[in-house]
Formats: structure tokens, C-alpha cells, sequence
């Protein structure tokens, strides 16, 4: 049977371990091309390990990770990123010592149609008004524009988002969440992993609820309303 040629990502029951501890117990879910689709679910639930797992971060993975039909699982970081894929982790992993702009021009180009730096500025004014500062003085909120800003340079369609909004004070939040929405409205494709429930139901497909490293539930945005109680159980702390 062919592969349907929209269906950008096809994750078939993925296990994963760091060390002997097995992380995840059969992840099993899918997303097409310009979606925008949330994996939800408390700390520990596994949603950070499943994007370390699509982008090759994991050496312990078992499974199947179609990618645009070819075959992921057993491949290395740098070949995922060079079939259009970009990865902005929690930790943001920017260069303190280097200015804005100098983390902006780092990355290489994977594929044309990239972001210039100053599409990135007009995406994000906050930055345009640092360019020359270093990383280390950037506010959070800053920084995680900056983490964006960054992947949107190498020209990837495919984007992996991890918690980008943790920690930001709200003003940020609303800002972050209309850059996301601007990328999506462009036909990029994106995988948010969010704790966040408000956030994710502003501009979320679909939604993939993780509990105990599984995919506990899938939810449409337009079934949202009648499923918030549940979402409240999974996510409660």
C-alpha cells in the first residue's frame, strides 16, 4: 500500500530507553502536512522524550518513524534535520556568549525558502531591538524568540516545539502565540509539546494527550469543549 503522501510524520508503537529505564511503552500517532498538533500531558509523561525520539536524540529507540514514508527510526540527528526537520528543545540551546544575530546566521541552510534575519525581525521586534546583544542578557522570553528565530533560518517545514512557552509571562505568551500562528498560516507543519492547556487549545489541529509514556486520548479542537474535564484529570499535578 502507497503512503499517504500528506501524512508528514507516521509514528508506529515507539519505545524508547535511557539506560535500562524504558521511557516510552508504544507511542503511536501521526500528523500532515500543515497541521499544527499538541502532545499534552503532566511532567515525566514522556512528551519531550517522543520529540528527542523523532529527531534522533534517543540511541535506545524501537519502533518505526516514517518520514515522508522513509524510514527514521534507526537514522542520526544530522540526517532527520537534512530531510526538513528542526527541533527547538526546552532548554532553548542558544549560544550566550554569541550576539542575536550571530546565533540567527549559525545554523546551516538545509533547504531554500528559509527566513532571512530580517523576516525574523519583523516576526519578532523584540530581537530586532537586541540584535547586538548577547545571550546572556536576554530576558526568557527573548531568548525562547531567539530559539524560534533560529530553526526558521535553516529553511525546515517541519518543526518540533518543545514547552516553548514555560516560564514566559503572559504578554510574551500571546506574542510567541501569534508567531505560531503566523508560521502555521505559511504552511509550515508543527509538533508542540505544551503543558500549557490554554495556549495549546489556541492554536492547535488536534491535540495527543500522553500519560505514562503512551497516547492516553486524541482530541479534535472542535471536540475540545466536551472533553476539558478529562484534560483537567490528565493534566493536574
Amino acid at each position: 500500500m502507497q503512503p499517504d503522501a500528506d501524512v508528514i510524520l507516521d509514528v508506529r508503537d515507539l519505545e524508547a530507553y535511557y539506560g535500562e529505564s524504558k521511557a516510552l511503552h508504544g507511542v503511536t500517532l501521526e500528523i500532515r502536512q500543515g497541521e499544527l498538533v499538541t502532545l499534552l500531558g503532566r511532567n515525566g509523561a514522556g512528551k519531550s522524550t517522543t520529540l528527542k525520539c523523532i529527531m534522533g536524540a534517543i540511541p535506545r529507540r524501537y519502533g518505526s518513524i516514517l518520514l515522508r514514508g522513509a524510514e527514521v527510526i534507526s537514522a542520526p540527528s544530522n540526517k532527520i534535520a537534512r530531510m526538513g526537520v528542526a527541533w527547538c528543545p526546552e532548554n532553548r540551546g542558544i549560544f550566550s556568549s554569541l550576539s542575536v544575530e550571530e546565533n540567527l546566521l549559525l545554523p546551516p541552510i538545509i533547504a531554500p525558502g528559509g527566513l532571512s534575519v530580517e523576516e525574523i525581525y519583523t516576526l519578532f521586534p523584540n530581537l530586532a531591538e537586541r540584535r547586538r546583544s548577547q545571550g546572556t542578557r536576554l530576558s526568557g522570553g527573548e531568548q525562547q524568540m531567539l530559539a524560534i528565530g533560529r530553526i526558521l533560518r535553516t529553511g525546515a517545514r517541519f518543526l518540533l516545539m518543545d514547552e516553548p512557552t514555560e516560564g514566559l509571562a503572559p504578554v510574551i505568551i500571546q506574542k510567541i502565540g501569534d508567531a505560531i500562528r503566523l508560521l502555521k498560516e505559511r504552511g509550515y507543519t508543527i509538533l508542540l509539546v505544551e503543558q500549557n492547556f490554554h495556549f495549546a487549545s489556541s492554536v492547535a489541529d488536534r491535540h495527543y494527550v500522553m500519560e505514562d509514556g503512551l497516547i492516553a486520548e486524541h482530541i479534535l479542537a472542535a471536540d475540545i469543549g466536551g472533553a476539558t474535564e478529562r484534560l483537567h484529570e490528565y493534566l493536574a499535578v
